[in-house]
């Protein structure tokens, strides 16, 4: 019978403050199985909020890996991958050595039910499957925008989600694809990924977009930047009757818009856009497994090793989330890597 072992875990203990913690992982029950962790990737916008404590202590956790609460301490986190390390009884969707990807917290050992653990695409290197969870949220909210083939889509972030749906809207059919970004490196990544155009914030922003899309605005823009005045430049800079999809969580930050000028005679539809929900107006065709079945395939497809910036030890995730919060437009994608592969 397989041992019960232990695992070292990240957790907040307060705003700002990382833990390893030490945490018993018994032998797989019914339907689980247990996971070796490689890699994990941290998610820059949403896990930053959470170590600053900005999101509201109230709010309820929304996956089942996650444990203690907003208001700490809080393990958080969710883009595993690993290999699995055994099975628990019944369990024939999976076998040791399998590699997975799962929604779970950064942690060397950890039990999920099998169904959870998703099976990654054979060849490929690990460190790549760390995108899942964010190319699932990606791929969601492309679904969520109004594209038709031949458009023109304006993006408010280049973070790491931002970098993900520019390349998806090219494989939807956006004929350009413009970003904003105030980072310089991020600009770079975004060139490197495809964009035609990566702009940094400025007063002529509409001039600018304008000059490189013959003279029209864009027909569909999408906030992923994290900062409420980026969704004011949206809804400024969206053509008339077009579209601006809200994929930020502001987490308690208040966000002050002026609504009274092109967003109320433009007609401009705000759309919100999270990946716990599918485009209702897909519901007939999508689901998620269709969702994640569409991620794997594009794993292997996108320009994705060359987002990871920084590569931290699992030991010094202290120092990762302090790099996050302080040098946040010098990284692409911080990675955690664990010692036992």
């Amino acid at each position: 019978m397989a041992d019960s072992l232990r695992a070292q875990a990240v957790w907040f203990s307060a705003p700002r403050t990382v833990e390893l913690r030490a945490e018993p992982v018994p032998p797989p029950g019914p339907g689980q199985v247990r996971v070796q962790t490689i890699a994990s990737a941290l998610s820059h916008g949403t896990e930053r909020l959470v170590y600053r404590g900005e999101v509201s202590p109230n709010l309820p956790l929304d996956l089942p890996t996650l444990a203690g609460s907003f208001g700490f301490p809080i393990k958080y986190g969710y883009a595993a991958v690993g290999r699995v390390r055994d099975v628990g009884p019944d369990v024939t969707t999976h076998a040791p050595g399998d590699l997975v990807f799962a929604l779970h917290p950064h942690q060397t050992i950890f039990n999920l039910p099998a169904a959870s653990a998703l099976r990654l695409p054979t060849g490929i290197d690990p460190l790549l499957g760390v995108f899942t969870a964010n190319l699932e949220t990606a791929v969601n909210i492309v679904h969520d925008t109004p594209l038709i083939f031949g458009e023109t889509a304006l993006i408010f972030g280049q973070g790491i989600v931002g970098l993900l749906v520019a390349q998806v809207l090219r494989l939807a059919g956006a004929r350009r694809v413009v970003a904003v970004e105030p980072a310089s490196l991020r600009r770079d990544l975004a060139l490197r990924v495809g964009v035609d155009l990566a702009l940094a914030p400025a007063a002529d922003l509409r001039d600018q977009v304008r000059a490189a899309n013959a003279g029209r605005a864009p027909d569909v823009v999408i906030e992923v930047s994290g900062a409420g005045a980026a969704l004011q430049a949206a809804i400024d800079n969206v053509v008339a009757d077009g579209a601006v999809v809200v994929a930020s969580w502001y987490g308690t930050k208040p966000v002050q818009l002026m609504l009274g000028e092109h967003f109320h005679r433009g007609r401009v539809r705000l759309i919100s856009s999270q990946v716990g929900r599918l485009n209702p107006a897909l519901g007939a065709r999508w689901d998620y497994a269709r969702r994640a079945a569409t991620v794997l395939d594009l794993l292997p497809k996108l320009v994705l090793a060359d987002l990871i910036t920084h590569r931290i030890p699992l030991a010094d995730a202290a120092t990762a989330y302090r790099l996050l919060d302080e040098q946040p437009d010098q990284i692409g994608q911080i990675v955690l890597t664990y010692s036992g592969e």
